[in-house]
């Protein structure tokens, strides 16, 4: 939702850990897979960085705390219910940053709900003036819980009385699995202009509990993004500054493919943001409207995804909240850059 700059020149950097993050990435650029599934998603995308791309880890002038909800398909109770909190700071000593990340996820009223919870670690790499880019690591653990005790399945209704058996028609092994989860990410700089790469799940965890599921992976999730941050403008009569910030995300995951293109306006203390999301299909999947409201430390955004598909009726919109809390004082490191991005 803000910008800030600290525009500090440095020499590439050259250490045992790069090397190790450089030799993993053209690992995983070869070895990645798709399958099918979808993680939970946000509008909000850079009011949670780090959610988006773990390369953000660290990128921020200042030690940061974000909180971010989203309900989807509100009409129909929690449904699909997100709670993400994230912690992120840049550490001189070893000139790159370190995070924290945990996501709890219901889906379903209760049915199926899921616990991310890793570490984070990135290094920044300063190649001139004009141009920084940062790698980070992602690892930890999902902790999924199945509740199918309340669904009722067509097997277990008695055709000449309709009476309800207790006998699930599914052969489960138990009702909760954890599996560990590897992620990688690059961002980058060049002027006014951010862009970058993540690959979530790179170990495709087996989250299933049906005995003999084959498809049960949750696949590599590939995230495209990039935008800029514009120059000032004025709005005419009041002669009131302010940028315009152009950006594009593209997620793909298994079979599920996505574009969202939006654009922010930033005046002063106060900023909008409008998006356009489709499932590269003729039909629009919706439209994002987002305001947001920032002081130097603390910022909160609203959103609310208006859906143009078949299914508007049924989900009414999804709302978004986020909410991020700085602390400490900006890094005077030659080798810290902090990421022109929006934060909303």
């Amino acid at each position: 939702m803000s910008y800030s700059s600290q525009n500090r020149s440095a020499d590439l950097k050259d250490s045992g850990c790069s090397g190790l993050l450089l030799s993993f990435f053209l690992i995983i650029m070869i070895s990645s897979i798709q399958l099918k599934g979808q993680d939970p998603e946000f509008s909000q995308f850079y009011a949670n960085p780090l959610y988006l791309n773990p390369a953000f880890t660290g990128t921020n002038a200042l030690p940061r705390v974000i909180l971010n909800y989203r309900n989807q398909y509100p009409k129909q109770g929690n449904t699909y219910v997100t709670y993400d909190l994230t912690y992120d700071k840049f550490v001189t000593s070893t000139e790159g940053g370190i995070g924290f990340q945990t996501m709890y996820d219901v889906q379903l009223n209760g049915v199926i709900s899921s616990l991310y919870t890793s570490f984070l670690y990135a290094e920044h790499f300063t190649v001139s003036d004009r141009f920084f880019f940062s790698m980070a690591l992602q690892a930890g653990f999902i902790y999924k819980q199945f509740n199918i005790s309340g669904l009722i399945f067509p097997g277990m209704i008695d055709q000449g009385t309709g009476t309800i058996s207790g006998n699930t028609p599914l052969m489960t092994e138990n009702g909760e699995k954890l599996m560990p989860d590897i992620s990688f990410g690059i961002v980058g700089q060049m002027d006014d202009a951010y862009f970058g790469l993540a690959l979530h799940h790179l170990t495709t965890p087996d989250q299933s509990v049906i005995t003999g599921d084959q498809l049960g992976k949750l696949p590599v999730k590939i995230t495209i993004h990039a935008g800029a941050k514009g120059h000032d403008f004025h709005r005419g009569l009041l002669s009131r500054e302010f940028t315009l910030s152009p950006n594009l995300v593209y997620q793909q995951q298994g079979s599920f493919k996505q574009i969202n293109a939006g654009l922010y306006m930033k005046e002063d203390w106060l900023t909008f943001g409008l998006w356009y999301r489709n499932n590269l299909s003729i039909r629009p999947n919706s439209f994002v409207v987002m305001a947001g409201y920032q002081t130097e430390k603390f910022q909160f955004g609203y959103s609310f995804d208006y859906s143009l598909s078949n299914i508007s009726v049924y989900s009414y919109g999804s709302h978004e909240l986020s909410m991020i809390f700085y602390f400490g004082e900006a890094h005077r490191s030659r080798f810290h850059r902090t990421m022109e991005i929006p934060q909303m």
